[in-house]
């Protein structure tokens, strides 16, 4: 049962991220904001990826943790 989960949640991370990946895509080709995303995803990213590096050590620390969890098998 619990092994169901996880497939099904490494599936819809994996659904997300191919999601965001066309919004990104989509937005450089069309500037401006992606009407099915509902913003302007390619500046949530910098806000995000600004916040993290604004944090110092936090927002190092965080990226890490990130990018464990997306690379573990």
């Amino acid at each position: 049962m619990l092994d169901n989960i996880v497939v099904w949640a490494k599936k819809l991370t994996e659904a997300g991220i191919a999601i965001i990946a066309l919004a990104v895509v989509l937005q450089v080709i069309f500037p401006g904001t992606t009407d099915f995303m509902g913003g302007d995803v390619v500046g949530t990213i910098t806000t995000i990826v600004g916040n993290l590096g604004a944090q110092g050590l936090v927002g190092l620390a965080s990226i890490a943790v990130i990018y464990a969890i997306f690379t573990r098998s």
